[in-house]
């Protein structure tokens, strides 16, 4: 499945927002990837953030990241950094940005 989100970096954090991923430590990235995540892309605009992910189950990599120290740790770290930060429903059905038009 494709998941889109935005986030938006504080606007004063961009530069360390950049840094940070310059460095994302490699047993997040692994961890990501073993819970389903094939690929994971962000895009900036500003201070506006778009990313796009290619998972199997977006709420069940939610679920498996969430307790890891290392995710903790990361999620604390961009919480710093960000005023708006992504969210999926409860639900798990409709997780990200909708689709308003696809070829």
């Amino acid at each position: 499945m494709r998941i889109a989100l935005h986030t938006r970096i504080r606007e004063d954090r961009i530069a360390q927002y950049e840094a940070a991923h310059g460095e994302v430590p490699a047993e997040l990235t692994t961890a990501i990837r073993a819970a389903g995540c094939a690929s994971w892309t962000i895009w900036r605009s500003g201070r506006d953030l778009f990313h796009l992910l290619e998972c199997d189950d977006y709420a069940r990599l939610l679920a498996e990241l969430e307790h890891l120290p290392v995710n903790i740790a990361w999620q604390a770290r961009m919480a710093d950094l960000l005023d708006v930060v992504h969210d999926y429903s409860e639900a798990g059905a409709e997780a990200g940005l909708p689709v308003v038009w696809q070829l």
